[in-house]
């Protein structure tokens, strides 16, 4: 067995390895950025722990077929593609998404969330899904509602019994 195989077998491993614990996996035709772009975009990544790498499309397919991820559109491979994944679900695809929108020169391909398949359009509704603490902070203000108003209800009542 040549060096080479050897080497893509074990790179291959690794990918799969790395996709199995991710939660979501996006796929992105990056055509065009520069140099600056990708590293600032690289730079997003790292800052909101996600993965990103630019990956052959035949080794990428490979650990997804591997790891039982089979539904998607072999199509989808054609051309560059770049793939970030991570633990959190909406991360990868919003900075993604904001990228794009920005730089007006990629593009998302399709996405896996949970282990489900998202096309594009769904991905990019994903992205526009606010962040955890953000939901968290909308939750905490809509069951506070109720609660402050009552509050005020009876600090009123209370008032008028003095007077």
């Amino acid at each position: 067995m040549s060096a080479n195989l050897e080497a893509k077998k074990q790179l291959v491993a690794s990918i799969e390895a790395e996709l199995k614990e991710a939660k979501s996996i996006v796929f992105v035709d990056y055509r065009g950025i520069t140099v600056a772009e990708d590293t600032e975009l690289r730079k997003a990544f790292r800052e909101a722990g996600v993965k990103y790498r630019v990956l052959k499309n035949r080794l990428l397919m490979k650990a997804l077929d591997n790891i039982g991820i089979t539904g998607y559109d072999a199509k989808e491979f054609e051309g560059t593609t770049a793939v970030a994944y991570g633990m959190d679900e909406v991360a990868p695809a919003k900075i993604f998404c904001e990228t794009a929108d920005k730089l007006n020169k990629m593009g998302v391909k399709f996405a896996i969330v949970n282990g489900e398949i998202m096309s594009k359009a769904q991905t990019e509704a994903l992205a526009k899904i606010p962040s955890k603490p953000t939901l968290i902070a909308m939750l905490l203000n809509v069951l506070q509602g109720p609660m402050s108003s009552m509050a005020r209800a009876l600090s009123e009542i209370a008032k008028k019994k003095e007077a």
